[in-house]
């Protein structure tokens, strides 16, 4: 976990923003209650939510998963993406013992 890589994927609003939807995706996603949440969040409604082009929402999740704050999960032609809650101790760890 390379901590200059977590400071700058936190370093964004959107992508602030992201990571609290996917804290609570039931509550956050409605449109996908019927699919489930066990994979995640499907990235099409994410860029929904977001208000951005499709490129730009993928582009601020792969910074989120190099950063290893998310998760994503591949079914078929669509990709899910969940918070990584292991990461999030680990920064947690981070911020209390180094900062």
């Amino acid at each position: 976990m390379d901590q200059v890589d977590i400071f700058k994927a936190l370093s964004n609003k959107t992508r602030l923003q992201i990571l609290n939807w996917l804290k609570q995706p039931q509550e956050n996603f409605p449109e996908q209650v019927e699919a489930g949440f066990s994979e995640g969040v499907c990235v099409g409604q994410i860029q929904k939510k977001a208000g951005l082009t499709q490129s730009t929402v993928s582009e601020y999740l792969a910074t989120l998963q190099r950063a290893g704050l998310v998760k994503s999960t591949r079914v078929g032609q669509w990709t899910y993406y969940k918070r990584n809650e292991e990461a999030f101790e680990a920064l947690s760890d981070i911020v209390k013992s180094n900062i």
